[in-house]
Formats: C-alpha cells, structure tokens, sequence
C-alpha cells in the first residue's frame, strides 16, 4: 500500500473513530466545541512552533509564495461565487453564509495530517506557510463581515491578534532566527503537545459529522461541492502552472487548495449572526466528500 492510501484510510479511520464515539456517547456533540478549543489554542500551535522552531528559514525567499497561491485562489473562487449566488437572488446573510465556506480552506485541520503523510516534514513545512493565507483570509472577511452586519473593528482585531497559531508562527520564526535556546524539557513538552494535535483534530472531525445536512441544504451543499472542492483547487493548479512552481511548492499548494471548508468559517458565521447551520452543514458534508475527491486529485499530481 502506498504512501498516499496509507495516509488516507489513517484519516478516514481516524473519523470513524470519531463519530463511533459519538454514537456510543462516550463523547457528546457538545464537546467538540472544547477539544476544538484544545487544539485551537494548545495542541496545533506547539506543532507549528515545533515545525518553524527548527526549520531551515533559509527557504523562506522560495516558501513566502505559498500563501500567495491559496489566497489569489480564495479569492477568485469568492468573486466568482458571489456573482453566481447573487444572480439566483439569495439574501445576504444566506449568501455570505456560503461564501466564507468556501474562501476558507482547511488547510491547517486536514491540510497539515494530509501534507505530513504524503510530503513528510517538508511537506509539513510548506503547508504552514499555506495556511498563512487562511488566516489573513479569516481577518480580511472579519473585517468585510464588521462593515457588512455590523460588531466593531476591534472586536475583530482583538479575534485576530488573540489567535494562537497566528503568534506560534511569529515565535516559531523569530526564536529561530534569533538562533534562542528554549531548552530540552519545553522543547519536548511543546513536541509531545505538538503530536497530540493530529489525532484530536481527525476524531473531533468525526464527532461533528452530521447527515442530517444533506438533506436539510441539498442545493447549498451540492453547490460548495463543486466550487469548494473542484473550481478551488483548479484556479491554483492553473496559477502554479503559470508560474512555472515544481516539486513539493507545485503539490503541496495544489492539494492544500483541495482542502474542505475550515472551521473558521464556523466562527465567523457564529459571531456576525450569520445562517450557521446552513455554514456547518456545508463544512461538514464537503469534508466528508473531501476523503474521495483528495485522493484521486492527489494520484493525478
């Protein structure tokens, strides 16, 4: 079995997990809300520390394009879903429901397990540097999403800078640059910390996994389908291509554009009062659909 089926079936094992938990109700859906809390804010920003903490930055000249990629794509996918979403005369709030499902990519949940089991480390390294596009994509709908609904910019500044994974990509680099020493006994417990994140993300995955979804928003779902999970990933194979990206920066942005809708979007539908069971049944379907279609994206890389 390769590389790439291993990875895979690890995942979907490991979400199956999940949602077998929740069947036996040893873990309600109720608790998602704090394990996502736990990676969010512990378990992923040690591993992105952990990652850039002892990573050659000597890369960063070729790397720093990465975000570029996943940005441009998120954002050409929203402009054309927009005009689509707009021309079969959706409210706004319904409209934007949608739109911020499929400019926010997961490229951290799913990305990092995905680009570590296929990629390695390297991988792993150059799918950090995607998932930077992801947060300053959160921050620019943040700040569209303020002026749109209404909330204050700084409430949306304050979300933003409070953000951990945000400030362990900034620690990560600058204590590595600054070549300073944290020592063994908390480089091991943010390394130990850091390893934890991968399973906890898949098996809560699982436990949020509603079916229910299909059927409650079959035409929004089907739609995020194919934009999020098809037109996405297709606008950044087009964009490396014309740069001419090879190797492991051609891959790894294409399959991060592969991603399902993140879990950010969940936030930003929460906050400003947008339909977000309409946001979660999306999210949760297309990542379902994901475990097809990356594979067979993954194989034609």
């Amino acid at each position: 079995m390769g590389a790439i089926e291993t990875t895979i079936l690890s995942i979907i094992l490991m979400i199956a997990l999940g949602y077998f938990i929740k069947r036996i109700d040893l873990i309600s859906l109720n608790d998602v809300d704090s394990l996502n809390n736990l990676v969010i804010y512990v378990l992923l920003p040690c591993m992105i520390f952990s990652a850039l903490y002892s990573a050659d930055l000597s890369l960063i000249p070729v790397l720093g394009f990465l975000p570029f990629i996943i940005l441009f794509s998120s954002f050409i996918t929203g402009i054309v879903s927009y005009f689509i979403l707009k021309k079969l005369n959706f409210s706004d709030r319904k409209l934007w429901s949608v739109l911020i499902t499929l400019m926010i990519a997961n490229t951290g949940f799913m990305g990092y397990p995905v680009n570590i089991g296929i990629f390695g480390y390297d991988g792993f390294l150059r799918a950090i540097f995607c998932d930077i596009a992801t947060m300053f994509t959160f921050l620019i709908l943040s700040f569209v999403l303020v002026l749109k609904f209404g909330g204050t910019v700084k409430t949306a500044i304050r979300k933003i800078l409070f953000f951990p994974p945000l400030w362990a990509i900034v620690l990560g680099v600058c204590l590595n640059l600054a070549n300073i020493q944290i020592g063994d006994v908390l480089n091991n417990t943010i390394n130990y910390l850091g390893n934890g994140a991968i399973p906890v993300i898949m098996i809560s995955l699982g436990i949020s996994i509603d079916f229910i979804g299909i059927k409650r928003n079959r035409s929004m779902v089907a739609f995020t389908l194919v934009m999020k999970l098809l037109f996405f990933p297709l606008v950044a194979f087009f964009i490396v291509s014309f740069f001419g990206l090879v190797d492991l920066q051609y891959s790894v942005s294409i399959v991060e554009a592969a991603m399902p809708s993140g879990m950010l979007s969940l936030i930003l539908a929460i906050t400003y009062k947008l339909d977000f069971e309409l946001t979660s049944d999306c999210i949760f379907i297309n990542t379902i659909f994901s475990l097809l279609t990356l594979p067979i994206i993954i194989m034609l890389l």
